[in-house]
């Protein structure tokens, strides 16, 4: 239980203040495990940061999963998820891109988990289109709106990005 206590630490302040800004204090602390625990779990802050997205990476994707299947599988239901998930308090981007953007030229480790999130989101919404290139393109606009979402504090990126992916699959 105490790893799952210094992973919720960690995800919830990388996410919120960056990975860089963040020390191992900090995660102890807020954790309330022992700094020496706390290394025998995680040996570096890499490999805290690693398990931080890997989890974040499950739970992301499942969350999304479930509610498009819920919603039989159709591609809007994509950008409906993520407009709630820009409304959610604290939404702060992507996890994936902000981590890539910290820390990307310096962890081969951690921008291989990256690839593996978008990698997976790709071949999600392939499974849903059944297109290789259209799949490529709405993982554009998806990326495109979470960023766009983040930076101008709008979710309405999301119903933007929605139009444009309607208009690509109506040909």
């Amino acid at each position: 239980m105490q790893d799952v206590a210094v992973l919720d630490a960690a995800e919830d302040l990388f996410y919120e203040r960056g990975i860089q800004a963040v020390g191992m204090d900090q995660i102890r602390t807020t954790s309330g495990v022992s700094l020496k625990r706390l290394y025998q779990l995680f040996p570096s802050k890499e490999a805290l940061v690693i398990a931080y997205l890997e989890r974040r990476d499950k739970r992301w994707r499942d969350d999304l999963r479930t509610y498009v299947d819920q919603h039989d599988r159709e591609v809007g239901a994509v950008f409906d998820w993520l407009h709630q998930w820009f409304s959610e308090p604290g939404f702060r981007g992507c996890a994936f891109i902000n981590s890539f953007g910290e820390l990307g030229s310096t962890s081969p480790k951690i921008t291989a988990v990256v690839r593996h999130h978008k990698d997976k989101l790709r071949d999600f919404l392939h499974s849903l289109v059944k297109d290789d290139t259209v799949a490529d393109q709405l993982l554009l606009l998806v990326e495109g709106a979470i960023v766009v979402a983040a930076i101008r504090e709008d979710p309405d990126a999301a119903w933007q990005a929605k139009a444009a992916a309607e208009a690509l699959i109506s040909g």
